[in-house]
């Protein structure tokens, strides 16, 4: 059967009476929302709880599925060492997710695991359920630094799992919302965290689920939520099921957002397929775009899929502009898969015969060559986008007050160790962001003289 409810929780250790030794009162509401969610799984009798922490084992690339019999744990290091916890996993269904990750293709199994103890993201939902509940199992799971449609993935493989095994399953998506609501809170005050909030006790409140994906990035990590990954994991869960949704509670007293929310699936529904629609959204999208795109960017397309499908580095093909085939200068080819880089490569100066050269094998070196990711796979080119940023000449300065972050691109140089940083990126938004990134890049240290250069580029999209 599929799974049968799904809670969305925080996980607060203070909230625990051995821990919060009376400072769990200030947020007595989402004590009373934990406590009715205790309840209400109780009442389903689960077989299996699958739980999703942000602090289980995590890795940027691979989902973790703790493995073995079981697990023990305890709140000793929040100074409650008496509240223990001895769980025992559901190893079948462990094995069952595992099995239907590796042949979807999706990096999430049993190995890798740092930490055997039980994490607080993992205990505090089972502080409340076990005062109701007990004769159940549990599976944890991790999350991951792939995109949020890799976590839906998997949270529709779990689905599928508890149908494979019959279990009844309940999902508890364990995570904080923004930890930036107050000034006076342990993390300060971000304009994004109640923006935050409000935006995902609204999405969850509805289960209009397709909508947790709108989430920037920067806006989610400027908020500093926790759980968002988690609740996508749950959503994919709950994938082609019409679903009834109820926000319980939300509180933000502590300068952390505690959000409690009940999903109970109904019937078929196709219209709730989440990522299939945005993926066919993003297919189509991305088509049109290409359809569109300058010779510049379709040349570094043309270089890419030569590579990806045939191991060849393509010739310079007849009917380019001249300002391809007769100038000279240096470029970087960009590749961004799900609003996240995929590869990037380039020349400060020019290192070909011709610009439309430089792009070409530019390119090739973005999607097979850049050290930090895998090659390109073909079954990704119709989720990709590049981008191509032809290079001024450099030209020094005398300081950092000449940079502009988003006009100018910059070189800092120290002898042989030379770092580059183009301008007008995401998430860089000073000077010293960029001057430091850069530093970064060549290994110089922030208390190291450099030289420095600035050059504009003409960006092709």
């Amino acid at each position: 059967m599929p799974v049968i409810a799904a809670f969305m929780v925080p996980h607060p250790p203070m909230i625990v009476p051995e821990v919060g030794r009376g400072s769990e009162a200030q947020v007595e509401a989402t004590r009373a929302a934990y406590a009715r969610v205790a309840e209400e799984i109780a009442a389903l009798k689960p077989e299996t709880i699958v739980i999703s922490s942000p602090h289980a084992t995590m890795y940027a690339d691979y989902f973790h599925i703790s493995p073995g019999r079981g697990a023990e744990g305890s709140f000793a290091r929040f100074r409650a060492p008496q509240v223990r916890f001895k769980e025992e996993y559901d190893a079948e269904l462990a094995k069952t997710i595992e099995r239907l990750a590796i042949a979807a293709g999706l990096p999430a199994g049993t190995r890798g695991e740092r930490d055997k103890a039980l994490d607080h993201g993992t205990m505090v939902p089972l502080y409340f359920i076990r005062q109701v509940c007990a004769g159940f199992k549990i599976v944890r799971v991790g999350l991951s630094g792939l995109p949020l449609e890799d976590h839906y993935r998997l949270g529709q493989l779990i689905g599928r799992a508890a149908e494979e095994t019959g279990r009844r399953v309940v999902y508890v998506a364990s995570g904080d919302l923004s930890h930036k609501l107050q000034a006076y809170g342990p993390y300060g005050f971000a304009p994004e965290g109640p923006q935050y909030d409000a935006r995902v006790m609204d999405v969850c409140g509805r289960a209009a689920f397709g909508e947790l994906f709108d989430f920037d990035e920067a806006f989610c990590e400027r908020a500093a939520e926790c759980g968002h990954r988690s609740f996508v994991i749950m959503a994919g869960a709950l994938d082609g099921m019409a679903v009834e949704a109820r926000a319980l509670s939300h509180e933000d007293v502590t300068g952390v957002g505690y959000g409690v929310c009940a999903f109970y699936p109904g019937k078929r529904d196709d219209a709730r397929r989440f990522l299939d629609i945005r993926q066919r959204a993003q297919a189509a999208r991305l088509m049109d775009d290409r359809a569109k795109c300058d010779p510049w960017v379709a040349l570094a397309w043309q270089s890419v899929e030569s590579w990806v499908l045939g191991r060849r580095v393509m010739d310079v093909p007849e009917g380019l502009p001249e300002a391809l085939t007769r100038g000279r200068a240096g470029a970087f080819v960009s590749i961004h898969k799900q609003g996240r880089l995929r590869g990037c490569i380039g020349t400060i100066a020019p290192t070909q015969s011709s610009l439309a050269e430089e792009i070409i094998r530019n390119a090739v070196s973005a999607c097979a060559r850049d050290p930090r990711f895998p090659p390109v796979r073909a079954d990704e080119l119709k989720w990709l986008e590049i981008n191509v940023d032809v290079l001024g000449a450099p030209e020094d300065i005398a300081s950092e007050a000449e940079l502009d972050v988003k006009r100018y691109g910059v070189i800092v140089s120290r002898g042989s160790r030379r770092g580059l940083l183009l301008p007008d990126l995401e998430g860089v938004d000073t000077v010293r962001q960029q001057v430091d990134i850069a530093r970064q890049k060549a290994g110089i240290g922030p208390s190291e003289r450099v030289d420095l250069q600035r050059f504009e580029v003409v960006r092709h999209r």
